[in-house]
């Protein structure tokens, strides 16, 4: 078993009642836990260890909803010229690519379309399903439904 300190499950548990996933619950705790470490290799007294990691996760969760934010207030016009592709031959793969899928989810149901590219936006399913007011399996079973339609017709090029 891995060595967890005792306070982990509470914040763990704190930051999934936050909406966090498990990784990024996980992964929030880790980047507290460095903090703290840094803290203390520059001899920064911290009193109440728990109370700074608890402080902590709650600022990087708060930041890592703010980078989500950012990222689906841009739109994709907005944000495709920032993107440099590599040589231009690329850049038309790339485009035609995505025109391609584009066109392939046109045989899907409008429904399944607005779940799949909210995913594909970066809402995660708690935003989803309170958008729709659907259950996390309805979720999966569009976003599985667009892939399909995708596989398939990928599958017959």
């Amino acid at each position: 078993m891995k060595f967890r300190p005792a306070h982990f499950e509470r914040l763990f548990l704190f930051l999934r009642r936050k909406g966090r996933s498990h990784e990024d619950a996980e992964d929030l705790i880790q980047e507290a836990m460095l903090r703290l470490h840094r803290y203390r290799r520059a001899d920064v007294p911290v009193v109440n260890e728990e109370a700074f990691l608890t402080h902590a996760v709650q600022n990087l969760s708060i930041d890592l909803h703010r980078r989500h934010e950012v990222r689906r207030e841009l739109s994709f016009e907005r944000v495709s010229p920032l993107i440099e592709p590599i040589t231009p031959e690329r850049s038309i793969e790339a485009e035609q690519r995505l025109h391609r899928i584009g066109a392939l989810l046109e045989a899907a149901s409008l429904r399944t379309r607005q779940i799949y590219f909210a995913h594909r936006a970066g809402y995660s399913y708690d935003e989803i399903a309170a958008h729709f007011n659907i259950s996390h399996i309805t979720i999966r079973r569009h976003i599985a439904r667009a892939l399909l339609v995708v596989m398939e017709h990928a599958a017959l090029e």
